[in-house]
Protein backbone atom coordinates (compact mmCIF):
# COMPACT_ATOMS: atom_id res chain seq x y z
CA UNK A 1 0.00 0.00 0.00
CA UNK A 2 1.45 3.54 -0.82
CA UNK A 3 0.29 6.60 0.54
CA UNK A 4 2.31 8.32 -1.72
CA UNK A 5 0.58 11.05 -4.73
CA UNK A 6 1.80 9.36 -7.97
CA UNK A 7 4.65 12.22 -10.22
CA UNK A 8 1.50 13.42 -12.19
CA UNK A 9 -0.28 14.92 -8.63
CA UNK A 10 2.83 15.72 -7.13
CA UNK A 11 3.70 17.95 -10.39
CA UNK A 12 -0.03 19.70 -10.57
CA UNK A 13 0.28 19.92 -6.79
CA UNK A 14 3.26 22.15 -7.12
CA UNK A 15 1.85 24.23 -9.74
CA UNK A 16 -1.52 24.73 -8.12
CA UNK A 17 -0.06 25.81 -5.44
CA UNK A 18 2.02 28.12 -6.54
CA UNK A 19 -0.96 29.40 -8.71
CA UNK A 20 -2.76 29.71 -5.36
CA UNK A 21 0.08 31.61 -3.16
CA UNK A 22 0.70 33.98 -6.26
CA UNK A 23 -2.68 34.89 -7.91
CA UNK A 24 -5.80 33.41 -6.10
CA UNK A 25 -5.00 33.98 -1.99
CA UNK A 26 -4.36 37.89 -3.40
CA UNK A 27 -7.18 38.58 -5.03
CA UNK A 28 -9.94 37.24 -2.92
CA UNK A 29 -10.66 40.88 -1.28
CA UNK A 30 -10.30 42.21 -4.33
CA UNK A 31 -12.76 39.73 -5.87
CA UNK A 32 -14.82 40.77 -2.86
CA UNK A 33 -14.91 44.54 -3.99
CA UNK A 34 -15.18 44.35 -7.19
CA UNK A 35 -17.80 41.43 -6.75
CA UNK A 36 -19.70 44.52 -4.65
CA UNK A 37 -19.35 47.07 -6.97
CA UNK A 38 -21.11 45.20 -9.64
CA UNK A 39 -24.55 46.79 -11.41
CA UNK A 40 -25.79 43.27 -11.34
CA UNK A 41 -24.69 41.45 -7.79
CA UNK A 42 -25.29 38.04 -9.18
CA UNK A 43 -23.36 38.12 -12.60
CA UNK A 44 -19.76 36.87 -10.06
CA UNK A 45 -18.04 35.61 -13.30
CA UNK A 46 -18.20 38.73 -15.00
CA UNK A 47 -15.70 40.25 -11.81
CA UNK A 48 -12.39 41.77 -13.38
CA UNK A 49 -9.92 39.66 -11.32
CA UNK A 50 -11.73 36.34 -11.89
CA UNK A 51 -11.23 37.20 -15.97
CA UNK A 52 -7.50 37.39 -14.83
CA UNK A 53 -7.12 34.67 -12.65
CA UNK A 54 -9.40 32.24 -15.70
CA UNK A 55 -6.80 33.70 -18.45
CA UNK A 56 -3.84 32.65 -15.84
CA UNK A 57 -5.23 28.90 -15.25
CA UNK A 58 -5.68 28.25 -18.85
CA UNK A 59 -2.21 29.62 -19.56
CA UNK A 60 -0.49 27.36 -16.31
CA UNK A 61 -2.43 23.95 -17.68
CA UNK A 62 -4.86 24.26 -14.94
CA UNK A 63 -8.12 24.35 -16.22
CA UNK A 64 -11.05 21.68 -16.40
CA UNK A 65 -9.13 19.66 -14.20
CA UNK A 66 -12.68 17.61 -12.66
CA UNK A 67 -12.87 16.43 -16.26
CA UNK A 68 -10.83 12.89 -17.50
CA UNK A 69 -9.91 13.09 -21.43
CA UNK A 70 -8.94 15.01 -24.16
CA UNK A 71 -11.78 17.41 -22.62
CA UNK A 72 -10.63 18.08 -19.40
CA UNK A 73 -7.28 17.70 -17.77
CA UNK A 74 -7.10 14.03 -18.36
CA UNK A 75 -6.81 13.18 -14.33
CA UNK A 76 -8.02 10.12 -12.65
CA UNK A 77 -10.60 10.94 -9.52
CA UNK A 78 -7.01 10.11 -7.05
CA UNK A 79 -4.97 13.14 -9.06
CA UNK A 80 -7.84 15.45 -8.65
CA UNK A 81 -8.65 14.77 -4.86
CA UNK A 82 -6.02 16.54 -3.68
CA UNK A 83 -6.23 19.27 -5.95
CA UNK A 84 -9.95 20.14 -5.51
CA UNK A 85 -8.79 19.88 -1.68
CA UNK A 86 -6.59 22.71 -2.38
CA UNK A 87 -9.52 24.82 -4.54
CA UNK A 88 -11.21 24.51 -1.17
CA UNK A 89 -9.28 26.24 0.96
CA UNK A 90 -10.48 29.40 -0.99
CA UNK A 91 -14.22 28.19 -2.08
CA UNK A 92 -15.45 31.06 -3.95
CA UNK A 93 -12.72 32.00 -5.93
CA UNK A 94 -10.38 28.59 -6.98
CA UNK A 95 -12.71 26.61 -8.20
CA UNK A 96 -14.37 29.01 -10.76
CA UNK A 97 -10.68 30.25 -11.46
CA UNK A 98 -9.86 26.65 -12.57
CA UNK A 99 -13.41 26.43 -14.62
CA UNK A 100 -13.83 23.59 -11.96
CA UNK A 101 -16.90 24.89 -9.42
CA UNK A 102 -20.64 23.32 -8.65
CA UNK A 103 -22.77 23.26 -10.84
CA UNK A 104 -21.33 23.48 -14.23
CA UNK A 105 -19.09 20.59 -13.32
CA UNK A 106 -21.55 18.12 -13.13
CA UNK A 107 -24.05 19.54 -16.29
CA UNK A 108 -20.39 19.38 -18.22
CA UNK A 109 -19.79 15.51 -16.97
CA UNK A 110 -24.03 15.24 -18.17
CA UNK A 111 -23.13 16.75 -21.66
CA UNK A 112 -19.72 14.88 -22.23
CA UNK A 113 -20.81 11.37 -21.11
CA UNK A 114 -24.93 11.56 -22.86
CA UNK A 115 -25.09 14.58 -24.84
CA UNK A 116 -25.56 14.68 -28.44
CA UNK A 117 -22.97 16.12 -30.95
CA UNK A 118 -25.33 18.65 -31.48
CA UNK A 119 -26.05 19.31 -27.62
CA UNK A 120 -21.50 18.94 -26.98
CA UNK A 121 -21.22 21.50 -29.53
CA UNK A 122 -24.03 24.07 -28.72
CA UNK A 123 -23.56 23.55 -24.85
CA UNK A 124 -20.58 21.80 -23.85
CA UNK A 125 -17.83 23.78 -25.40
CA UNK A 126 -18.58 26.98 -24.10
CA UNK A 127 -18.67 25.67 -20.85
CA UNK A 128 -15.50 24.21 -21.10
CA UNK A 129 -14.20 27.93 -22.44
CA UNK A 130 -15.71 29.13 -19.48
CA UNK A 131 -17.69 31.66 -21.72
CA UNK A 132 -21.19 30.64 -20.25
CA UNK A 133 -22.73 28.75 -17.18
CA UNK A 134 -25.50 26.78 -16.10
CA UNK A 135 -28.11 25.24 -13.35
CA UNK A 136 -29.53 21.74 -12.96
CA UNK A 137 -32.71 22.55 -11.87
CA UNK A 138 -34.44 19.39 -10.28
CA UNK A 139 -35.40 20.12 -6.24
CA UNK A 140 -39.38 21.22 -6.01
CA UNK A 141 -40.57 22.70 -3.40
CA UNK A 142 -44.05 20.99 -3.30
CA UNK A 143 -42.47 17.24 -2.86
CA UNK A 144 -39.70 15.79 -1.05
CA UNK A 145 -36.78 15.53 -3.52
CA UNK A 146 -34.61 13.84 -1.49
CA UNK A 147 -36.27 11.38 -3.80
CA UNK A 148 -36.57 12.15 -7.08
CA UNK A 149 -39.01 10.00 -8.24
CA UNK A 150 -41.40 12.62 -6.50
CA UNK A 151 -40.61 15.20 -8.64
CA UNK A 152 -44.18 17.25 -10.53
CA UNK A 153 -42.40 18.98 -13.30
CA UNK A 154 -44.38 17.65 -16.22
CA UNK A 155 -42.78 17.45 -20.14
CA UNK A 156 -45.52 16.77 -22.24
CA UNK A 157 -44.50 16.16 -26.01
CA UNK A 158 -46.48 18.16 -28.64
CA UNK A 159 -45.42 17.31 -31.65
CA UNK A 160 -41.56 17.89 -32.21
CA UNK A 161 -42.02 20.02 -28.72
CA UNK A 162 -42.05 19.13 -25.43
CA UNK A 163 -43.74 21.70 -23.04
CA UNK A 164 -42.31 21.83 -19.43
CA UNK A 165 -44.67 22.94 -16.38
CA UNK A 166 -43.54 23.45 -12.75
CA UNK A 167 -41.70 24.82 -10.21
CA UNK A 168 -38.41 24.63 -8.95
CA UNK A 169 -36.16 26.05 -6.23
CA UNK A 170 -32.53 25.93 -4.52
CA UNK A 171 -31.26 26.35 -8.13
CA UNK A 172 -28.05 27.04 -7.83
CA UNK A 173 -26.45 29.63 -9.77
CA UNK A 174 -29.24 30.66 -11.86
CA UNK A 175 -29.69 34.07 -10.97
CA UNK A 176 -25.91 35.05 -12.91
CA UNK A 177 -26.96 35.76 -16.00
CA UNK A 178 -24.23 34.20 -17.29
CA UNK A 179 -26.16 30.92 -16.31
CA UNK A 180 -27.30 30.35 -20.54
CA UNK A 181 -28.90 26.72 -20.18
CA UNK A 182 -31.22 24.49 -17.54
CA UNK A 183 -30.93 21.15 -17.19
CA UNK A 184 -34.65 20.98 -16.01
CA UNK A 185 -35.51 17.09 -14.48
CA UNK A 186 -39.45 16.17 -15.07
CA UNK A 187 -41.76 13.61 -15.79
CA UNK A 188 -42.16 12.41 -18.86
CA UNK A 189 -44.30 9.45 -18.54
CA UNK A 190 -46.17 9.16 -15.21
CA UNK A 191 -47.17 5.58 -15.80
CA UNK A 192 -43.88 4.44 -16.67
CA UNK A 193 -41.88 2.26 -14.31
CA UNK A 194 -40.81 3.95 -11.33
CA UNK A 195 -37.43 5.00 -11.88
CA UNK A 196 -38.53 5.33 -15.75
CA UNK A 197 -40.47 8.18 -15.85
CA UNK A 198 -38.27 11.24 -15.59
CA UNK A 199 -35.79 12.71 -18.09
CA UNK A 200 -33.44 15.71 -18.61
CA UNK A 201 -34.05 18.67 -20.62
CA UNK A 202 -32.18 21.56 -21.95
CA UNK A 203 -33.89 24.62 -21.15
CA UNK A 204 -31.87 28.15 -22.83
CA UNK A 205 -32.43 30.90 -20.18
CA UNK A 206 -34.11 33.15 -22.75
CA UNK A 207 -37.51 30.68 -23.07
CA UNK A 208 -40.77 31.81 -22.94
CA UNK A 209 -42.30 30.82 -20.23
CA UNK A 210 -39.10 30.27 -18.13
CA UNK A 211 -39.17 32.94 -15.09
CA UNK A 212 -36.61 33.20 -12.12
CA UNK A 213 -38.54 34.02 -9.10
CA UNK A 214 -36.49 34.83 -6.25
CA UNK A 215 -33.06 34.34 -4.38
CA UNK A 216 -32.55 31.60 -1.12
CA UNK A 217 -30.84 32.59 1.70
CA UNK A 218 -29.04 29.79 3.81
CA UNK A 219 -28.46 31.39 7.38
CA UNK A 220 -28.85 34.96 5.55
CA UNK A 221 -26.42 34.13 3.24
CA UNK A 222 -27.53 34.82 -0.56
CA UNK A 223 -24.11 33.54 -1.87
CA UNK A 224 -24.29 36.05 -4.59
CA UNK A 225 -20.32 35.18 -5.22
CA UNK A 226 -21.68 32.41 -6.97
CA UNK A 227 -24.77 33.26 -8.61
CA UNK A 228 -27.02 32.14 -5.83
CA UNK A 229 -30.18 29.70 -5.33
CA UNK A 230 -33.07 30.53 -6.99
CA UNK A 231 -37.11 30.10 -6.90
CA UNK A 232 -37.82 29.67 -10.86
CA UNK A 233 -40.96 28.33 -12.34
CA UNK A 234 -41.80 27.02 -15.79
CA UNK A 235 -45.09 28.15 -17.48
CA UNK A 236 -45.85 26.26 -20.95
CA UNK A 237 -42.08 26.42 -21.55
CA UNK A 238 -42.00 24.77 -25.18
CA UNK A 239 -38.04 23.25 -26.29
CA UNK A 240 -37.39 21.13 -29.56
CA UNK A 241 -37.74 17.71 -28.43
CA UNK A 242 -34.16 17.51 -29.50
CA UNK A 243 -33.43 18.77 -26.52
CA UNK A 244 -33.91 16.13 -24.27
CA UNK A 245 -30.75 13.98 -22.97
CA UNK A 246 -30.15 10.62 -23.84
CA UNK A 247 -33.39 9.13 -24.10
CA UNK A 248 -37.04 10.38 -22.49
CA UNK A 249 -37.07 8.02 -19.42
CA UNK A 250 -33.31 8.19 -19.17
CA UNK A 251 -33.46 11.16 -16.46
CA UNK A 252 -33.29 9.54 -13.24
CA UNK A 253 -30.24 7.32 -14.72
CA UNK A 254 -28.47 10.43 -15.86
CA UNK A 255 -29.19 11.98 -12.32
CA UNK A 256 -27.52 9.19 -10.47
CA UNK A 257 -24.63 9.35 -13.20
CA UNK A 258 -24.31 12.89 -12.41
CA UNK A 259 -24.50 12.70 -8.61
CA UNK A 260 -21.69 10.36 -7.33
CA UNK A 261 -18.65 12.99 -8.88
CA UNK A 262 -20.38 15.56 -7.40
CA UNK A 263 -20.76 14.05 -4.05
CA UNK A 264 -16.51 13.41 -4.14
CA UNK A 265 -15.67 16.89 -5.56
CA UNK A 266 -18.16 18.96 -2.73
CA UNK A 267 -16.16 16.06 0.16
CA UNK A 268 -12.71 17.13 -1.59
CA UNK A 269 -13.31 20.62 -1.62
CA UNK A 270 -14.96 20.66 2.08
CA UNK A 271 -11.57 18.77 3.60
CA UNK A 272 -9.77 22.20 1.59
CA UNK A 273 -12.24 24.45 3.94
CA UNK A 274 -11.24 22.66 7.05
CA UNK A 275 -7.60 23.04 6.48
CA UNK A 276 -7.92 26.49 6.55
CA UNK A 277 -10.44 27.01 9.35
CA UNK A 278 -7.50 25.13 11.59
CA UNK A 279 -5.49 27.03 10.32
CA UNK A 280 -7.03 30.23 11.04
CA UNK A 281 -8.60 28.67 14.89
CA UNK A 282 -4.47 28.15 15.33
CA UNK A 283 -3.53 31.35 14.78
CA UNK A 284 -6.13 32.99 16.47
CA UNK A 285 -5.80 30.98 19.31
CA UNK A 286 -2.07 31.63 19.55
CA UNK A 287 -2.30 35.29 19.24
CA UNK A 288 -5.10 35.91 22.13
CA UNK A 289 -4.73 36.18 25.89
CA UNK A 290 -7.25 35.32 28.62
CA UNK A 291 -7.22 34.50 32.32
CA UNK A 292 -3.61 35.50 31.90
CA UNK A 293 -2.60 32.80 29.44
CA UNK A 294 -2.77 32.37 25.84
CA UNK A 295 -5.63 31.02 24.49
CA UNK A 296 -3.86 28.14 22.97
CA UNK A 297 -2.68 27.06 26.16
CA UNK A 298 -6.22 26.22 27.12
CA UNK A 299 -7.18 22.55 27.39
CA UNK A 300 -9.89 22.29 25.88
CA UNK A 301 -8.57 24.68 22.86
CA UNK A 302 -5.81 21.87 22.68
CA UNK A 303 -7.98 19.61 22.82
CA UNK A 304 -10.24 21.30 19.27
CA UNK A 305 -7.15 21.46 17.75
CA UNK A 306 -5.73 17.61 18.01
CA UNK A 307 -9.43 16.16 17.57
CA UNK A 308 -9.44 18.09 14.29
CA UNK A 309 -6.20 17.11 13.06
CA UNK A 310 -7.50 13.90 13.71
CA UNK A 311 -10.63 14.05 12.15
CA UNK A 312 -9.33 15.99 8.81
CA UNK A 313 -6.70 12.74 8.91
CA UNK A 314 -9.88 10.29 8.88
CA UNK A 315 -11.95 11.68 6.35
CA UNK A 316 -9.00 12.47 3.89
CA UNK A 317 -8.15 8.64 3.92
CA UNK A 318 -11.59 7.55 3.66
CA UNK A 319 -12.51 10.07 0.35
CA UNK A 320 -9.09 8.90 -0.97
CA UNK A 321 -10.05 5.67 -1.14
CA UNK A 322 -13.40 6.39 -2.66
CA UNK A 323 -11.66 8.22 -5.79
CA UNK A 324 -9.65 5.08 -5.59
CA UNK A 325 -12.57 3.10 -6.12
CA UNK A 326 -13.90 5.09 -8.56
CA UNK A 327 -11.21 4.55 -10.62
CA UNK A 328 -10.68 1.35 -10.27
CA UNK A 329 -14.17 -0.61 -9.91
CA UNK A 330 -16.51 2.30 -11.41
CA UNK A 331 -19.07 4.60 -9.64
CA UNK A 332 -21.26 1.82 -9.14
CA UNK A 333 -18.83 -0.13 -7.27
CA UNK A 334 -17.64 2.64 -5.25
CA UNK A 335 -21.50 3.16 -4.30
CA UNK A 336 -21.35 2.15 -0.65
CA UNK A 337 -18.54 4.00 -0.28
CA UNK A 338 -19.77 7.55 -1.94
CA UNK A 339 -22.58 7.72 0.52
CA UNK A 340 -20.07 7.26 3.48
CA UNK A 341 -18.09 10.41 2.43
CA UNK A 342 -20.98 11.90 1.55
CA UNK A 343 -22.41 11.40 5.34
CA UNK A 344 -19.00 11.62 7.31
CA UNK A 345 -17.92 14.85 5.83
CA UNK A 346 -20.79 17.67 6.29
CA UNK A 347 -20.85 16.72 10.02
CA UNK A 348 -16.85 16.39 10.39
CA UNK A 349 -16.34 19.83 8.86
CA UNK A 350 -19.37 21.11 10.68
CA UNK A 351 -17.58 20.17 13.85
CA UNK A 352 -13.98 22.23 13.13
CA UNK A 353 -15.96 25.03 11.50
CA UNK A 354 -17.77 25.19 15.39
CA UNK A 355 -14.51 24.90 16.72
CA UNK A 356 -12.80 27.30 15.00
CA UNK A 357 -15.61 29.93 15.65
CA UNK A 358 -15.61 29.23 18.91
CA UNK A 359 -12.26 30.24 19.32
CA UNK A 360 -12.49 33.60 17.47
CA UNK A 361 -14.93 34.71 19.88
CA UNK A 362 -17.54 37.10 18.43
CA UNK A 363 -15.52 37.35 15.29
CA UNK A 364 -16.11 34.19 13.87
CA UNK A 365 -19.59 34.36 13.82
CA UNK A 366 -18.97 38.14 11.50
CA UNK A 367 -18.31 38.68 8.18
CA UNK A 368 -14.37 39.33 8.79
CA UNK A 369 -13.65 35.66 8.61
CA UNK A 370 -14.71 32.93 6.17
CA UNK A 371 -15.98 30.69 9.11
CA UNK A 372 -19.27 31.63 9.31
CA UNK A 373 -20.31 31.89 5.96
CA UNK A 374 -18.30 28.85 5.11
CA UNK A 375 -20.52 26.85 8.13
CA UNK A 376 -23.95 28.10 6.03
CA UNK A 377 -22.03 26.42 3.02
CA UNK A 378 -21.26 22.98 4.67
CA UNK A 379 -24.28 22.77 6.47
CA UNK A 380 -26.35 22.41 3.24
CA UNK A 381 -24.07 19.77 1.88
CA UNK A 382 -26.42 17.69 4.76
CA UNK A 383 -29.03 18.46 2.25
CA UNK A 384 -27.05 18.91 -1.54
CA UNK A 385 -27.49 16.17 -3.62
CA UNK A 386 -28.87 13.88 -1.10
CA UNK A 387 -29.91 14.18 2.86
CA UNK A 388 -27.99 12.38 5.57
CA UNK A 389 -30.87 10.23 6.44
CA UNK A 390 -31.23 9.02 3.05
CA UNK A 391 -27.42 7.90 2.34
CA UNK A 392 -27.60 6.07 5.87
CA UNK A 393 -30.80 4.22 4.97
CA UNK A 394 -29.48 3.49 1.85
CA UNK A 395 -25.83 2.19 3.41
CA UNK A 396 -27.66 0.97 5.88
CA UNK A 397 -29.48 -1.60 3.65
CA UNK A 398 -26.59 -2.44 1.82
CA UNK A 399 -24.34 -3.56 4.79
CA UNK A 400 -27.51 -5.71 5.88
CA UNK A 401 -27.27 -7.56 2.55
CA UNK A 402 -23.48 -7.77 2.42
CA UNK A 403 -23.85 -9.49 5.77
CA UNK A 404 -27.08 -11.29 5.61
CA UNK A 405 -24.91 -12.99 2.14
CA UNK A 406 -21.94 -14.17 4.57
Amino acid sequence: MDFAHDDVTKVKLEELTSFMDDYVYPAEQTFAEQLAALDDRWAWSRVPVLQELRAEARRRGLWNLFLPGKDGGGLTNLQYAPLAELTGRSLHLAPPALNCSAPDTGNMEVLHLFGTDEQRKRWLEPLLKGEIRSSFAMTEPRVASSDATNIETSIVRDGDEYVLNGRKWWITGALNPDAAIFIVMGKTDPDAPRHQQQSQVLVPRDTKGLTILRGMHVFGYDDHSHGGHAELVLENVRVPVSNVIGRAGDGFAIAQARLGPGRIHHCMRSIGVAERAVELMVRRASERVAFGKRIADQGVVRDWIAESRVRIEQLRLLVLKTAWLMDTVGNKGAHSEIQAIKIATPKTIEWILDKAIQVHGAGGLSQDYFLAQAFAGIRTLRFADGPDEVHKNSLARAEIRRLAGA
